[in-house]
């Protein structure tokens, strides 16, 4: 009989502040640092050639025998496509995030900064997705995103989901992501339009995430035992099903592999999994300190390779 999984000890007490007064300063943020990506990309620009479409290091097969294979046109190939599935999971959970924003503040006064901050989020999102859809497009992707079953999920979750978990949710996808983009901004490996869709995604989710870290402290302070199980197992459910579907089996059939072939190596890529681990460090520090992450949930962190 394997030995239980130790919880891990809270580090620190964190304390809500005042939530109208964040809004505030993020909706001052938002009035100057804002970006319409239809006028920030030129997207009738051609794409230069010998420009990955990621950092390559962020290739699920990098370091492999198989990815040693490959031609270097071929790996080009393959972080687009690479990048454009990652983005069409970012698309899927920023309308998963655009149900939960506005169903939580479906009740709320809309004349306080708190609730007209939600509202300008939610408007970021909807440029977001729009950007993303189109950086696929022009790297002739597809539109790839989750499998039939985690789409069913994300609807599952969208729609009765409560609690930290409206924002501890969303804060999964963002802070993944907003390591993998960090990095894309400043690699000159990479086409343009990658880094700068990158550099408007990095920049205001940046508030998005000082938003809902503001709310999962705020509503994670009066939790029971039970309602924080509950919110854990949910939580490190979704983080698996994120950290999962970040690359779709179908993107490795751009370069002729087989996605169960190339899927198997990617699942077993420790320099990936890497990655990923350290990307997710500072998230899995802050639900941990809020009691998000522990007992039975830290397996699944764990099987995501998350933690």
């Amino acid at each position: 009989m394997s030995a239980p999984v130790q919880e891990r000890p809270t580090r620190r007490a964190l304390q809500p502040t005042d939530r109208n007064a964040i809004a505030n300063r993020l909706l001052a943020s938002s009035a100057k640092a804002s970006y319409d990506p239809m006028v920030e990309i030129d997207w009738d620009a051609p794409l230069p050639d010998g420009l990955y479409g990621m950092t390559p290091e962020w290739s699920s097969l990098y370091g492999t025998p198989l990815w040693e294979s490959m031609s270097e046109a071929d790996r080009i190939t393959l972080t687009k496509h690479e990048f454009a599935s990652i983005s069409g999971v970012g698309i899927w959970f920023e309308m998963i995030l655009m149900h939960l924003v506005l169903r939580d503040i479906y009740d709320q006064d809309p004349a306080t900064p708190h609730v007209q901050y939600a509202l300008t989020e939610i408007a970021d999102e909807c440029r977001h997705s729009v950007m993303f859809a189109r950086a696929a497009e022009k790297f002739g992707a597809p539109s790839y995103g989750p499998t039939r079953h985690v789409n069913h999920l994300g609807r599952i979750f969208k729609t009765l989901t409560f609690g930290p978990n409206v924002y501890a949710g969303i804060l999964v996808a963002e802070e993944i992501l907003d390591i993998f983009q960090r990095d894309m901004i400043k690699d000159e490996r990479v086409q343009p339009i990658t880094r700068t869709a990158s550099r408007i995604h990095v920049v205001e989710e940046a508030r998005h995430m000082r938003f809902a870290r503001e709310e999962i402290v705020r509503r994670t302070q009066h939790m029971n035992w039970f309602e924080r199980q509950e919110q854990r197992a949910v939580l490190a459910t979704v983080a698996y099903y994120i950290a999962t579907s970040l690359v779709h089996p179908d993107v490795y059939r751009s370069v002729g592999l087989d996605p169960k072939v190339a899927k198997r190596v990617a699942r077993n890529n420790e320099h990936y999994t890497e990655k990923l681990r350290n990307a997710a460090s500072g998230l899995t520090e802050f639900l941990n300190d809020v009691g998000l992450i522990g007992g039975p949930s830290v397996r699944l962190w764990k099987k995501a390779n998350l933690l």
